[in-house]
């Protein structure tokens, strides 16, 4: 469970816990329910509980393994931070990328008051990268959260975004990743809502990735955005 990710803004990814259960709006057309759901169709071993909440014990020592640093989105099939992952488990993820410092990893969660909880007992790193998602302006309390978390960086995806996100509090947010929704039944992202949020990176100085306009695999519209290409990423802090 350890892939080459065609997601843009990270070069792999890491499942050692798979399976979710929704939480907010931004959940309703889960890519990684679908997947889940097709890798458990196709007898995949890994997949047999579906989309339920799986603990991947054999896949906590992959990254030790890998010969090349790469840039690694942790847990793209569920969320670590989910009511029914353990502490302990958590903990031992932490554990392996704070040892493992050659990589950078990058952590995305929903939920952000269980992350703020706990954020303080766990072995942090510069190579750890702390995102939280917010899909809508009903959201923008998860930033608060993530404010409160000892990361060298902290990063928000507003994918898939629903609303228009005005006056967002960018303070101590490292990095933005801007993306619309895609595949069946995919909700439509204007694009006045995503060139608001580029401005509000701009004058915040806080590095702009535009990921997607989203759509269904048909009719995809790529990543052009006001003619341009957005691909900033933040600067990486120094390890010693």
């Amino acid at each position: 469970m350890a892939f080459k990710s065609k997601i843009e803004w990270t070069e792999s990814t890491w499942n050692p816990v798979s399976g979710c259960s929704k939480i907010s709006l931004g959940c309703n057309n889960c890519y990684a329910e679908r997947m889940a759901n097709r890798l458990q169709a196709m007898g995949n071993p890994s997949y047999a509980n579906g989309f339920e909440v799986t603990l991947h014990e054999k896949m906590l020592n992959l990254p030790f393994t890998w010969r090349d640093s790469r840039v690694v989105f942790v847990n793209s099939m569920s969320d670590l931070f989910h009511e029914d992952v353990p502490y302990e488990f958590i903990l031992k993820v932490f554990k392996v990328m704070a040892t493992t410092k050659q990589h950078s990893y990058q952590i995305l969660t929903k939920r952000s008051e269980r992350l703020r909880e706990i954020a303080k007992e766990l072995p942090w790193s510069v190579n750890i990268w702390m995102g939280v998602t917010v899909e809508s302006a009903h959201y923008t309390h998860r930033l608060d959260d993530l404010r409160k978390v000892p990361t060298a960086i902290r990063f928000v995806s507003f994918e898939p975004l629903l609303t228009a996100i005005p006056n967002v509090d960018l303070t101590d947010i490292s990095w933005a990743i801007v993306g619309g929704e895609s595949g069946p039944h995919c909700r439509e992202m204007k694009p006045e809502w995503a060139l608001d949020l580029r401005d509000q990176c701009i004058a915040s100085n806080v590095p702009f990735f535009f990921k997607q306009w989203g759509g269904t695999r048909r009719a995809k519209s790529g990543r052009i955005l006001d003619g341009c290409t957005w691909s900033q990423m933040p600067t990486q802090p120094i390890a010693f």
